[in-house]
């Protein structure tokens, strides 16, 4: 992963504003796990799925992507965020990063819910965690940053453009697998709603700096 730039992390407040509200979730699951009507509440409410979206929970769309019931999915998606997660803020800044986190988190919750109903014939399939958001990012900042370097699994290291490729052809085989009954429990079609939710965000921050007047032009896109 891409390690970001220890002092320059003050700058960035949003990302472990995220990871706090992340965590109170998860506690939320962990503390609710053994009382019927609390869990279902969290049932209910932050898992994603498109019956859920059929039967009027929208919200889960956005909840969802807050929210995790494992430890170890916690702390990955944490650890990535927190990697990938202040470089991109600063470049954006905070208030832009925020808005962009959370359309990457829609579109993602919504690409699960569209490919479990369509592509899986499975629309009660639930999920949940914030790697589709997460995606995005990782996506965005290897278009911002190409050539960076980045150790895919820790140790291999790839411009970041290309480690970031990677990880989506990884996700449409996953897919596929899926597709044909197989494949891993992971929510690859969130991943690709993420990813494509990064990818669009650049199109539109290249033309709107295209689009800026020379006398307009400024270093952040805040």
């Amino acid at each position: 992963m891409y390690k970001a730039f220890g002092p320059q992390r003050n700058q960035a407040p949003m990302v472990p504003t995220i990871i706090t509200l992340n965590v109170v979730i998860y506690l939320l699951w962990l503390f609710t796990a053994s009382e019927t009507a609390e869990a279902n509440f969290m049932t209910n409410n932050f898992l994603v799925s498109w019956s859920a979206l059929t039967e009027g929970r929208v919200w889960v769309l956005l909840t969802a992507a807050f929210s995790h019931n494992w430890l170890w999915h916690l702390l990955l998606n944490m650890f990535v965020l927190s990697s990938f997660g202040p470089i991109v803020e600063m470049t954006l800044g905070s208030k832009r990063f925020l808005r962009f986190y959370i359309a990457a988190s829609l579109v993602s919750s919504l690409g699960h819910a569209a490919v479990s109903a369509w592509l899986l014939g499975q629309p009660e399939m639930p999920a949940l965690g914030a790697s589709g958001a997460i995606s995005g990012v990782i996506l965005l900042f290897s278009m911002l940053y190409p050539r960076e370097k980045i150790l895919i699994f820790g140790l291999i290291p790839l411009p970041a453009l290309w480690g970031a490729l990677a990880f989506v052809g990884l996700d449409i085989w996953g897919l596929a697998k899926q597709a044909e009954g197989g494949g891993l429990p992971i929510g690859h079609g969130a991943h690709l709603g993420g990813a494509l939710a990064g990818v669009l965000y650049y199109v539109y921050l290249r033309s709107e700096r295209n689009t800026r007047k020379p006398s307009q032009e400024a270093n952040s896109f805040e």
